[in-house]
């Protein structure tokens, strides 16, 4: 049995105070212990990227992270705490491609194309590929979806 402990846990720009299992997945701390539902549950296996967040930046699976496995100032953020300009250019263009049909896996779509951009405004489609390469779609949006993602990096760039 895992052991349980008091934690706090940086999520969205807010320390919260927890107390969770050391192998309770940051998904379920999300989504049960903090009520953020934006990230997803799919394969339980990090296999589809629903459940993408960032951790200090970098896209990462929650629904395979432990809770005691992040550094105690680790910055995490889930779909509903993604702002600035990318996540706004991100937000247009995803409407303006008409890319949700079902929707269940646009947070970890987004999330994984918000890292690539804050990283490389212009990537190749090469490089978009291999960013989202592992973000299931249901309904077969990838069309529209890196369509959406270049939209939004000629949006950062002309921003800048």
């Amino acid at each position: 049995m895992s052991q349980v402990a008091n934690r706090r846990v940086h999520v969205n720009g807010r320390w919260h105070e927890i107390e969770a299992p050391d192998d309770m997945p940051l998904l379920w701390v999300l989504r049960d212990l903090l009520g953020l539902r934006g990230t997803k549950y799919g394969c339980g296996r990090g296999l589809c990227g629903a459940c993408t967040v960032h951790i200090d930046g970098v896209p990462a699976r929650a629904c395979v992270t432990a809770i005691a496995s992040l550094e105690p100032q680790a910055q995490i953020t889930s779909i509903e705490g993604l702002e600035g300009d990318v996540a706004a250019a991100l937000r247009d263009a995803w409407l303006s491609e008409a890319v949700p049909q079902c929707g269940y896996c646009q947070a970890g779509q987004i999330m994984s194309a918000a890292a690539l951009l804050r990283r490389n405004a212009a990537p190749s489609v090469a490089e978009l590929g291999r960013a989202l390469n592992g973000n299931l779609c249901r309904c077969g949006t990838y069309a529209r979806i890196r369509r959406a993602v270049l939209r939004a990096a000629d949006r950062v760039r002309d921003a800048d």
